[in-house]
């Protein structure tokens, strides 16, 4: 009996490789996992879809190609790979530095340390974000345009620079006033940083998504283009029906009410600023110093 399992093991069992399996390994394949699928997921959400599409077309040519030796086309594909490689980033600029802010945006480090205290901290006042919906809703009565973008983490500075600068608090009578008809504020969009407005009459990037209704115009089309290369909230007015659209995260929500608009300025209104014990210990430490030397 036993020599039978001995020769069973010799005969289908040694010849058999069991690699040695780490925790290192574990954790390498989910990081792969989860960056294969963030990288899926923003080419699905972006032009760059077509363009991977095309890129597969390109790839099962140069393949067949190879299957059958064509040398001439394999020889100018050879030589042409850096210049290919180079046309790629510059094609998918903009899509690549979106990517990159939102990887700046995401706090990794933050959220993996386990002992960190956190405070809110409000990025703009109740006051001002009344303003906002009242000037909205009252410049939708009497089919006004109007293009409010609401900065977050990501400074606008070069789409501020496009516009007049001004530094004023945001009021309903202020925002009425800058997008009344044959004023010389009301072309353009204006940018609030906090409680304040500092800029009007920006110029905004129009998005490219052909999934966009016709309907919809260059203000809409502006409002959902920043959305697209920002993480701002951007309000828009409709000059022809004076419905209230909303833009973040390049979706476009389109005529909604104030309580859903006042929904949408209270979830960003909030921002958390991180703290570690390490930092707030040191904090401490520095007191008491103050204190001792005083």
């Amino acid at each position: 009996m036993e020599q039978r399992i001995s020769r069973f093991m010799e005969r289908f069992i040694t010849g058999w490789y069991f690699p040695e399996i780490r925790i290192t390994d574990i954790v390498e394949v989910l990081i792969l996992a989860v960056l294969i699928y963030e990288i899926m997921v923003w080419i699905k959400n972006t032009k760059a879809w077509m363009l991977l599409k095309g890129i597969i077309v390109l790839a099962v040519f140069i393949l067949i190609a190879a299957i059958f030796k064509m040398h001439t086309i394999l020889y100018i594909v050879k030589n042409c790979v850096t210049a290919i490689a180079t046309m790629a980033i510059v094609v998918f600029q903009p899509e690549l530095r979106r990517a990159l802010e939102k990887l700046g945006e995401k706090q990794f480090l933050t959220s993996m340390v386990p002992f960190e205290t956190g405070r809110e901290t409000a990025r703009f006042s109740e006051e001002t974000r009344e303003g906002m919906i009242d000037a909205a809703y009252a410049m939708g009565k009497v089919k006004t345009g109007a293009l409010i973008v609401v900065e977050q983490a990501i400074r606008l500075t070069e789409y501020e620079s496009t516009g007049i600068r001004m530094d004023c608090l945001v009021s309903s009578q202020v925002l009425i006033n800058i997008f009344e008809h044959n004023t010389p504020l009301h072309d353009g969009a204006i940018i609030v940083r906090g409680n304040r407005i500092v800029s009007a009459t920006c110029y905004l990037p129009l998005s490219d998504n052909m999934r966009i209704s016709k309907a919809l115009g260059t203000r809409h089309r502006a409002a959902l283009g920043m959305s697209e290369v920002s993480d701002a909230l951007i309000i828009v007015v409709s000059e022809e029906t004076g419905a209230v659209s909303v833009a973040q995260g390049g979706v476009l929500s389109r005529n909604i009410n104030e309580k859903e608009l006042r929904e949408k300025l209270e979830s960003i209104q909030e921002r958390r600023v991180e703290g570690s014990r390490l930092t707030a210990l040191w904090k401490g430490r520095r007191k008491n110093e103050k204190k001792t030397d005083s």
